[in-house]
């Protein structure tokens, strides 16, 4: 069977998606001064700014430009960029929310999987090379698929207000 040229061009013809809250994004142009790792959880606002718990020493807070929903991020509060310039409690905390925050999104989200770790420096892909993170990156079969890699275009399907919400509540009941 051959494919006329009506068929071929309805094959090519790039598709529209509507994401219509990228548009705060797109005009966020003016980044905000300092390190985001001190200056959110120094404010007073958890929902604005996607904390979704808060530890002694440590925070678990949503990434704004996810890989994929409930795509979380802990860091201490401490500016360091060095995993070898956390002292015992800041290392010991960290590790008890990774695995709180795995915990927590296994029951709210039930994925298959999970990317979990960090990016120390640039090179090495670093956004945020000063102060270091871990991400917690919940995975689902078929998650990573031909939009990516044919479309440039990353398919989130929650908003980060509603992932906000439950994870948040689900923490505070975790630690009761």
């Amino acid at each position: 069977m051959t494919e006329t040229g009506k068929e071929k061009n309805a094959q090519e013809r790039p598709r529209i998606i509507w994401a219509p809250w990228r548009i705060a994004y797109i005009k966020h142009t003016d980044k905000e001064p300092g390190c985001i790792f001190c200056r959110k959880p120094a404010e007073d606002n958890d929902a604005e700014n996607y904390i979704v718990f808060r530890g002694e020493t440590a925070f678990i807070m949503l990434n704004r430009y996810p890989y994929n929903n409930g795509h979380l991020l802990l860091a201490p509060y401490r500016h360091t960029g060095r995993l070898a310039d956390l002292d015992a409690e800041e290392s010991a905390e960290l590790m008890r929310l990774l695995q709180l925050s795995q915990q927590v999104l296994e029951e709210e989200m039930s994925p298959q999987g999970f990317n979990i770790g960090m990016n120390l420096g640039r090179t090495a892909g670093a956004g945020i090379e000063d102060h270091l993170h871990f991400h917690v990156v919940p995975r689902w079969s078929g998650d990573t698929n031909f939009m990516p890699v044919c479309g440039q275009t990353k398919v989130v399907s929650e908003g980060l207000a509603e992932t906000w919400s439950y994870l948040q509540a689900a923490f505070k009941r975790k630690m009761k």
